[in-house]
């Protein structure tokens, strides 16, 4: 009935230049879904870090908990699909699923629905981490369940004549999910650069995860929308099932015969060969073989992923101003479709048939080891840019330290002697030129001739104001870069009444001899505007560039007019970043080109060692060794102690080092195969080993009625 069922349905489908219509609606919402899954995965760490407030490794540990789990579902996707709802049902089921995910993430980020006090911060994070998390479990379920559907659902449009149509439709399919990828990882870390909210502006994560989750819903829509035209294959049952069942029949059959008063088989999976098929177990042997040589792959994946969580930490500590347009951190990730885009014909064009006239024999295997060394390569790279990046960051105080700088309200300049310290000058309206580090928090301060104790805090910096009367305040200063690249300004009132300062939206104030709270204002060209209750005025422009803090000094001297630009004096207390984002093209290059030989070559080497039903097999194996490389990432994070990010660089390099050794020793020993000819030779054997098992419980049974008759005959005589 079902085979009469598919022949109807092909019989009135309609077509377009030789290809099912129904594949228009597939491709289109695999692009859209992968738009959805890529965009909302671009932003995501920083979404923990600026959003919710984690550390950078706790964020990094649930950014790869989260991509761990979504190659882990693809699994049970597979199950169901294969033995239960059919393709078109658990790509519709899940995809449901999905996109509530997706939804909830939005709403997650919206800091208004709990932003009582309207500070601009959520009053019960509670809430938006408990749906954060759900959001993210239902899109590990929906995004991996139907990883291995919608391809398959594809290539089941077409007959079997149009191989030629089936192989252009996986080239587009594979082109829309490169597309989907590299216009999300371009529009939403732009969308989540804008600012948003009802009572306050902030970073706008729900326009950023709401764009993905609308994406998500056209996706939907258009696939059920080709339903009448789609084949729709039933559930025939799922060969990774039978494969789990061999081996544990295999294993279990092994261990309950491990006397030696058995004789030894040559392999261990033929200790199978009594309740299955030969051809059935030479298969399995095939995908064993493989799935061995997997066990060290998931430390290349390891680094692979690690481009959305910690290089992308990185890329917020860099100078992103390319001229005419500047790159958010999380956009840097776009560097690796482009370069795939390129690499990929550029390999099978070029290096490839280089390397083959040169002689050299580069199997896929050795293909792949080189992968790994270019991935452990790009760490490296990744490693010495850390090195350059800490020399331009601010070296704060360890929590028994204190770190202490002064400000000069007046014209001229101050001697200052500090407890234990050599005596310097302060120059007039203008700061000491570096912070000291002090080893206690309470100390004696001479400043113009007048004794004074600081109470200062360990752990922390501080700003003394002071003039010819001594101290006259002490400011708490910033112990970390400001975050997303922003600069933090205040203003240091040396004049002789109130002042007010308004940036945007913004409006703080500095009484006399106090400062304002720092204003977090973007990068460029920022204008000030000052004025009093009076309403007097005057505008004052700042050139910035990423992550600086300036203390400007408003003087006594000062005077309102249409600009203060110079009679105001700004004090950098923390540098701009320095190193430019540009750098890490180098190890986005690297890597991208370790995953063009690594993870291309390891597909077409699965797909090439696989027998022709377990194809899929391998394509779960495959997914799950990217699920364990991100389990590898998240064990580091929280468990790894390394003070100095570039150390950790230079572990997860040296482990795939190691490994890549090991790998390439294992492949050494590996023997290439032919499938077909392997699956043709028991297929010829298959009657006959038919016959053999048919003569083997004829025999059983004959042999059991001779053991029941003697029975009987003994029976009787007693």
């Amino acid at each position: 009935m079902a085979d009469k069922e598919r022949q109807k349905q092909k019989k009135e489908r309609k077509s377009c230049f030789g290809y099912p219509v129904s594949i228009f609606f597939i491709v289109v919402n695999e692009f859209c879904e992968r738009f959805s899954y890529y965009g909302m995965k671009a932003v995501l760490v920083l979404y923990f870090k600026y959003f919710i407030g984690w550390d950078n490794d706790l964020s990094t540990t649930i950014y790869h908990t989260f991509v761990a789990l979504c190659y882990l579902t693809p699994i049970m996707g597979a199950i169901i699909a294969d033995s239960w709802l059919g393709k078109f049902k658990t790509i519709v089921y899940l995809s449901i699923v999905y996109t509530i995910g997706q939804v909830i993430m939005a709403i997650s980020a919206i800091h208004d629905i709990t932003d009582a006090n309207r500070d601009g911060r959520p009053d019960n994070m509670t809430l938006h981490i408990s749906l954060s998390m759900l959001g993210l479990i239902l899109i590990a379920l929906g995004t991996g369940g139907i990883k291995p559907c919608v391809a398959a659902f594809g290539g089941d449009q077409f007959e079997d004549h149009q191989e030629k149509q089936r192989s252009t439709f996986f080239s587009i399919f594979y082109l829309s999910i490169n597309a989907g990828s590299l216009l999300s990882t371009l529009i939403t870390p732009i969308l989540r650069s804008q600012e948003c909210g009802i009572y306050t502006k902030q970073s706008c994560f729900p326009l950023a995860f709401g764009v993905p989750a609308a994406l998500m819903v056209v996706a939907l829509i258009v696939f059920v929308i080709g339903h009448k035209m789609y084949i729709m294959e039933s559930p025939k049952g799922n060969i990774l099932l039978q494969v789990i069942k061999c081996i544990g029949f295999a294993i279990n059959n092994r261990f309950r015969h491990r006397s030696k008063q058995y004789p030894k088989r040559e392999h261990w999976m033929d200790w199978a060969e009594e309740k299955y098929d030969k051809l059935l177990i030479a298969q399995v042997k095939m995908v064993v073989k493989v799935l061995f040589l997997y066990i060290p792959l998931p430390m290349f994946w390891a680094l692979f992923d690690q481009q959305g969580s910690r290089w992308t930490i990185q890329a917020t500590t860099m100078d992103g101003n390319f001229g005419g347009f500047v790159i958010q951190p999380d956009q840097m990730q776009i560097v690796n479709p482009i370069l795939i885009v390129i690499m990929v014909p550029i390999m099978d064009s070029a290096i490839y048939p280089l390397i083959k006239l040169c002689r050299i024999n580069f199997t896929p295997l050795r293909r792949m080891t080189v992968g790994m060394v270019l991935a452990a390569l790009a760490f490296v790279a990744a490693a010495l840019l850390q090195l350059q990046i800490d020399q331009t960051m601010p070296k704060f105080p360890s929590t028994s330290q204190t770190q202490l700088k002064f400000l000069n309200v007046e014209s001229t300049s101050l001697p200052v002697l500090v407890e234990g310290q050599d005596q310097f000058m302060v120059p007039g309206f203008n700061a000491s030129s570096e912070y000291m580090t002090l080893d206690k928090e309470n100390v004696t301060i001479t400043a113009g001739g007048v004794n004074d104790t600081a109470y200062l805090k360990n752990g922390n910096r501080h700003t003394v104001i002071m003039n010819a009367a001594g101290m006259r305040n002490t400011l708490d200063d910033l112990t970390e870069k400001p975050e997303q690249g922003l600069n933090a300004i205040r203003f240091v009132n040396g004049f002789e009444t109130r002042l007010n300062v308004s940036v945007k939206s913004d409006n703080v104030h500095a009484d006399p001899l106090d400062a304002s709270v720092y204003l977090f204002v973007p990068h460029g060209k920022v204008n000030f505007t000052i004025f009093n209750a009076d309403g007097r005025t005057c505008y004052y422009v700042m050139q910035l560039g990423f992550g600086s803090t300036y203390t400007v000094l408003i003087p006594s001297t000062f005077r309102f007019g249409q600009t203060c630009s110079e009679s105001l004096e700004a004090v950098q207390d923390m540098e701009p970043n320095r190193v430019h984002m540009a750098w890490q093209v180098i190890q986005y290059f690297l890597l991208t080109c370790g995953e063009v030989v690594y993870s291309v070559t390891g597909l077409d080497f699965s797909y090439s060692q696989a027998p022709s039903n377990m194809k899929s097999v391998l394509q779960a194996g495959w997914l799950l060794t990217v699920a364990v490389g991100n389990i590898i990432v998240l064990i580091v994070a929280e468990a790894g102690s390394l003070p100095d990010q570039w150390a950790e660089y230079i572990l997860f390099a040296s482990l795939l080092v190691a490994v890549s050794i090991i790998f390439a020793i294992m492949a050494y020993f590996y023997t290439y195969i032919d499938p077909n000819e392997i699956e043709a030779q028991f297929k010829e054997l298959e009657p006959e080993d038919k016959k053999r098992k048919e003569m083997e419980m004829m025999t059983k049974d004959n042999m059991a009625y001779v053991h029941y008759e003697n029975t009987d005959i003994k029976q009787t005589k007693i």
